[in-house]
């Protein structure tokens, strides 16, 4: 109905339906000129459309009212802001609506007098009318308003999802990204497409552009800002998500070690998201090495990560993100004493069991879920609850994001003795507790000891004993929060976590996450939180279908599976009384020299390089080492220092040779460079300068590279199992066998040149005939061979169990088999005179042998 005037009214109806609401004062958080909008005042996936300026009309004892502020209108409710802060912010659901002449029973009050407590429900039946301040589009609202309405009163939530979604699409149609909102004149727009951006538990629609120069997002409904930028050449990480159980998310870091992302972003189509990615991607080709989980593995094994990092780029890899509480980074309890006033870092009872999952901690509670597990019908799981949910993060940070646990819990929080009151009780209950298996957060691993403390004098409820919630209380051993982090930071850092977290990654991200090995190890879950458990796709009834997706995504879900062979542990100094500081930490500079340091500070430097490959150089005055860290680096003996360091790849160098002042290093970045440089300039202690001669490029890592005695051709052996032949004179490639199965770990020419040797992943040796490239020989060998040294005929291997074999080609037949490493062979050298072998393994050993040849 209209009021005479420049303005126009909208009443609603509501009927009543049981909606049931807590009231609670806390203390004033915002800043009263601030917007106290959140889209956390929606439902979970509910969109907001637009706003009105207008005025809310109140009548007590036939006085009337007015009230200004704005309206919004949304998917599944209308919301009035208030201008006066003191004034509760209204959000009338629409789904209770009777009719649209707008008269309501009930609504939610929120954040009365700018205070963020449970909402509260007013009951009665009551008319609400408001003003609307722009008239020319009154209709268009009460048109929309009418379709919203319609769709609330679906039966079928399949039906009301459908005509919602069709609501939103059709407003992304009608709009286009706003080209004035280019930063430069002069960029160019390469694509633009419809997205949201992601924020835990909201999604906001809009319009993505990228140009030239920038990274754009248009929310439609301009909130919280008119567009988000991101400048290309600040881009330091790029990944793609999979958000719903669908591939669709982008998330961009800007910086390199946050938690944060700058922005993440939800396509609608596939493509859409990888043609981003891939553009993003080119962009930044010179100037972002893409990491793999195996790469970061081998960084953090050598020590240049720490627990912390190295765990936060997995739960990166594997799709967790800050932004998605359903699947956010998860982290182990690594401290299982919390009621001594001192901890105890030395003593590996202070330390959980990070070889079981939370479940098997508990011998007795495990022996009751096994029981049930046995019994139970086809799928069977051991844990009726997951590790990590968005109920159990916001668990955790309650205290620091009360409006996402109430948005989660429609308008309420839990109840008080549920809350995160104690950490030791919160460690026992998941010691004890019947369906509680969770594991931690980073935050118990940061700086910010907020999520602790009840700063904002939040009203979260009494105990049973009377008692208000307020703080967390800590263990007797951490004097307040601050110092709590600390140790447990200290804790995460410690020598008995770095000796024991690779088996919690086996459980969490490895090979022991599924499968037999999963049920071997205690850490089956429900088959709806591992990835490819179920196609939603594939259900066609639409009620059904959401059902299933909200379960799965408030359940819990597994990470991205990203190792399938058991993880490495790491290398750890075996000098306690050392403490690592800076300056054994940071790599050596020009002016550091191995004779100023003690033998133990000299050991600790040379742990610190993460080699891969060494080389002498001639005279035996310099020597060459390659490292997983990107870089080649020449050590003068005479000066006993670093002379110079090559940094020529984009990922770890796995290999190098030499010949004639031409320095071959073969990388994971696919490629095999060849450089010139001068090895007397390097023992003279002189600048050496480094010429790029040739690159040889291929479709996979390349993992190791041998030249021929002439030095006239080149083999490669790459990550995907194919062996290259290449003529260095020419840089021309000869020939391209696929040989193995699996990553090549060796290869070498024979004496004469004639033939080439190979050894994988798959456990086979391989005969390559250099002239013809056809492959003329395979042996199956009983376990992965690793090196190997052979004079044509006759090869002598190290194998992954330590052992070494001498094996005849010919009759292919293993002559004698010699115990030698307690860990796998990684490298073997033989002097010209076949009298003298030297073998390093994984165990940490060399090994000098005497052979009688």
């Amino acid at each position: 109905m209209l009021e005479p005037g420049n303005s126009s009214t909208i009443s609603v109806c509501v009927s009543v339906e049981s909606i049931i609401m807590f009231l609670g004062l806390v203390t004033l958080i915002l800043c009263c000129l601030c917007s106290r909008f959140s889209l956390l005042l929606l439902d979970l996936e509910e969109y907001y459309f637009e706003q009105h300026t207008v005025h809310h009309v109140t009548t007590i004892s036939d006085k009337k009212r007015k009230i200004r502020g704005s309206l919004k209108i949304c998917s599944k409710s209308i919301i009035f802001e208030p201008e006066e802060h003191v004034e509760p912010i209204l959000k009338i659901p629409l789904r209770d609506c009777k009719k649209i002449e707008f008269n309501w029973v009930h609504v939610y009050l929120i954040k009365e007098c700018n205070v963020v407590a449970p909402y509260r429900v007013e009951r009665g039946d009551r008319t609400f009318l408001f003003y609307l301040e722009i008239l020319s589009k009154t209709e268009d609202i009460v048109q929309t308003l009418l379709q919203l309405h319609r769709a609330s009163c679906l039966d079928k939530l399949g039906d009301q999802t459908a005509m919602i979604a069709a609501n939103l699409q059709s407003r992304l149609a009608r709009t286009s990204f706003d080209k004035n909102c280019f930063q430069n004149v002069a960029e160019i727009p390469h694509m633009e497409c419809e997205a949201e951006m992601v924020t835990p538990l909201v999604t906001n629609p809009g319009h993505v552009c990228i140009t030239d120069q920038s990274l754009y997002f248009q929310p439609l409904n301009g909130y919280p800002e008119q567009v988000v930028r991101i400048e290309l050449h600040r881009v330091k990480r790029i990944y793609k998500r999979r958000h719903g159980l669908r591939p669709l998310g982008l998330e961009v870091f800007c910086t390199e070690n946050d938690f944060c992302s700058d922005i993440y972003l939800k396509f609608y189509q596939t493509s859409d998201r990888n043609d981003l990615y891939y553009y993003i991607a080119t962009f930044l080709e010179n100037h972002m090495a893409e990491h793999t989980a195996e790469s970061y593995m081998l960084q953090w094994q050598r020590g240049h990560l720490s627990n912390y990092q190295y765990l936060m780029h997995l739960n990166n890899l594997a799709d967790r993100s800050g932004n998605d509480l359903s699947q956010y980074p998860v982290f182990p309890w690594i401290i299982a004493d919390y009621s001594s006033t001192e901890l105890d870092m030395m003593n590996p009872t202070t330390f959980r069991d990070l070889s079981k999952p939370v479940g098997a901690l508990n011998k007795e509670r495990l022996e009751r879920l096994l029981s049930r597990y046995r019994d139970m019908p086809e799928p069977r799981f051991m844990y009726g609850s997951h590790y990590s949910s968005p109920g159990y993060v916001l668990f955790y940070l309650v205290r620091v994001a009360p409006e996402h646990m109430l948005c989660l819990q429609n308008g309420r929080y839990d109840n008080a003795d549920r809350m995160f009151n104690s950490i030791g009780e919160t460690w026992k209950n998941c010691l004890e507790g019947a369906t509680d298996f969770k594991e931690l957060i980073p935050d118990f691993f940061g700086n910010d000891p907020s999520f602790l403390l009840n700063r904002q004098n939040l009203d979260l409820g009494k105990r049973q004993d009377g008692s208000s919630v307020q703080d967390v209380d800590l263990p007797p051993w951490a004097a307040d929060a601050s110092d709590f982090l600390q140790k447990s930071q200290k804790a995460l850092e410690s020598q008995y976590v770095s000796e024991h977290l690779h088996e919690w990654i086996d459980l969490v991200f490895g090979f022991k996450q599924r499968g037999s090995e999963a049920v071997a190890a205690q850490n089956v879950f429900h088959p709806l939180t591992y990835e490819g458990g179920i196609d939603c796709d594939s259900i066609e009834d639409p009620d059904q279908k959401i059902a299933m997706l909200t379960q799965i995504l408030e359940f819990g879900q597994t990470p991205t599976q990203l190792f399938t062979t058991p993880h490495p542990q790491r290398i750890t100094p075996r000098f306690q009384s050392i403490s690592r500081t800076p300056s054994v930490n940071t790599p050596l500079n020009d002016e550091d020299s191995f004779e100023d340091l003690t033998e133990e500070s000299r050991r600790l430097a040379w742990n610190n390089i993460a080699l891969s490959s060494c080389l002498m150089l001639p005279e035996d005055k310099a020597v060459v080492c390659s490292s997983w860290d990107n870089n080649v680096y020449f050590y003068s003996i005479p000066f006993g220092r670093r002379q110079d360091t090559l940094m020529g790849h984009d990922d770890a160098i796995s290999k190098m040779c030499w010949r004639d002042n031409q320095l071959y290093t073969a990388s994971w970045d696919s490629t095999v460079k060849v450089w010139q440089c001068d090895s007397a300039d390097i023992a003279n202690n002189k600048r050496c300068q480094f010429q790029l001669l040739a690159e040889f490029e291929h479709e996979a890592g390349v993992n190791t590279i041998s030249l021929n005695p002439a030095g006239t051709l080149l083999v490669s052996g790459t990550k995907d199992g194919t062996a290259s032949i290449w003529d260095t004179s020419s840089l021309a490639q000869l020939h391209q066998v696929h040989c193995h199965s699996g990553k090549i770990h060796d290869v070498a020419f024979s004496p004469d040149s004639r033939h080439i040797l190979s050894v994988g992943e798959d456990s086979c040796l391989k005969v390559i005939d250099v002239q013809t490239g056809m492959m003329i020989s395979s042996v199956q060998a009983d376990e992965e061979q690793r090196c190997f040294c052979w004079d044509g005929n006759t090869v002598l291997s190290g194998g992954q169990s330590g052992h070494l074999q001498v094996l005849d080609l010919m009759s292919n037949k293993v002559i004698t088999r010699i115990p030698g490493h307690s860990g796998a062979v990684t490298a073997m050298w033989m002097n010209e005179q076949c009298s003298t072998v030297i073998t390093g393994g994984e165990d940490k050993q060399v090994i000098f042998w005497k052979l009688d040849c």
